[in-house]
């Protein structure tokens, strides 16, 4: 069984016993979630929501928190004397998907 998922304004197709990595959520590491927003859940059958498929959940246990590498920024203009550097890492969360629950 699998089921597709919005979470972080990104859509994600997800099984049971997945490792995935979402944006952070605001939640500590062995703490359950649970994502209602389940656009899709696919077995033998394809159920399709409108926009989202009632009574279907997926549960998933918190792994970690942690941030992407570095993405260096650098920004530059020929004969100006304009250099910037700037650097970013994205904060995620990892999960490992449980059980999706349909009713």
């Amino acid at each position: 069984m699998y089921a597709i998922i919005e979470t972080g304004g990104k859509q994600l197709k997800v099984e049971a016993g997945d490792a995935i990595f979402v944006e952070k959520l605001e939640v500590e590491a062995g703490e359950k979630v649970t994502f209602d927003k389940v656009l899709l859940v696919g077995d033998e059958t394809v159920t399709i929501g409108a926009p989202y498929v009632e009574g279907a959940t997926v549960e998933a246990t918190v792994e970690k928190q942690g941030k992407e590498r570095k993405v260096t920024i650098y920004k530059y203009n020929a004969k100006k004397h304009y250099h910037k550097k700037q650097g970013h890492r994205q904060p995620y969360t990892k999960l490992i998907v449980d059980a999706i629950n349909v009713k």
